[in-house]
């Protein structure tokens, strides 16, 4: 199944020079007065080599049909992440090398979809948005409404991503996983 390369999210399984990669993250760039593109990070499945691509926003990009499981992230431990099957209470668990990014948006009872390619957990794909909350950011001021100026906000997960300046600590806020952005309030 071909999707155009804009469609790229973290945690996807391709198929890239007649070989499986998971996409790690993703990044749309537009330099200056040259086209725009997509600059990813793949991790090749069979060696564990990662390395980064560039892809045209309009390349077709081999998606590969894994069988999708319905799972609820449970908890980490250390670098091992555990997600339980939603119809047979069966737990997996995942290494960080396996999932990327996408560690940056996993809450405890979040539902996502867990990738297997040949009976082995390959992969996630995350909820396109995913509510989290501000634990540290610079206070808000009172009068500020949306603008172009923006600060660092720390979410619960560790993740930092630039806000609005009324966004206070505690708040909680919906976050794009593709990008990495935040969209609005909760």
């Amino acid at each position: 199944m071909s999707i155009p390369a804009t469609q790229m999210r973290p945690g996807m399984v391709i198929k890239f020079k007649d070989d499986l990669h998971l996409v790690f993250s993703v990044e749309h760039r537009t330099p200056g007065n040259l086209r725009a593109f997509i600059q990813a990070k793949l991790r090749n499945i069979r060696t564990g080599a990662m390395f980064v691509e560039r892809f045209r926003s309009p390349d077709p990009i081999d998606r590969v049909i894994v069988d999708e499981v319905k799972m609820e992230y449970l908890y980490s431990d250390g670098d091992d992440y555990f997600f339980m099957d939603m119809e047979t209470f069966e737990q997996t668990h995942l290494k960080r090398e396996t999932l990327g990014d996408a560690v940056d948006y996993l809450l405890p009872n979040l539902t996502i979809a867990v990738s297997f390619h040949d009976g082995k957990a390959v992969g996630i794909e995350l909820p396109t948005v995913v509510e989290m909350t501000v634990v540290e950011t610079e206070p808000g001021i009172k009068s500020a409404t949306a603008s172009s100026v923006t600060k660092p906000a720390k979410l619960e997960t560790g993740l930092v991503v630039q806000v609005p300046p009324f966004i206070n600590e505690g708040e909680k806020i919906r976050v794009d996983t593709a990008e990495g952005a935040y969209m609005s309030r909760a």
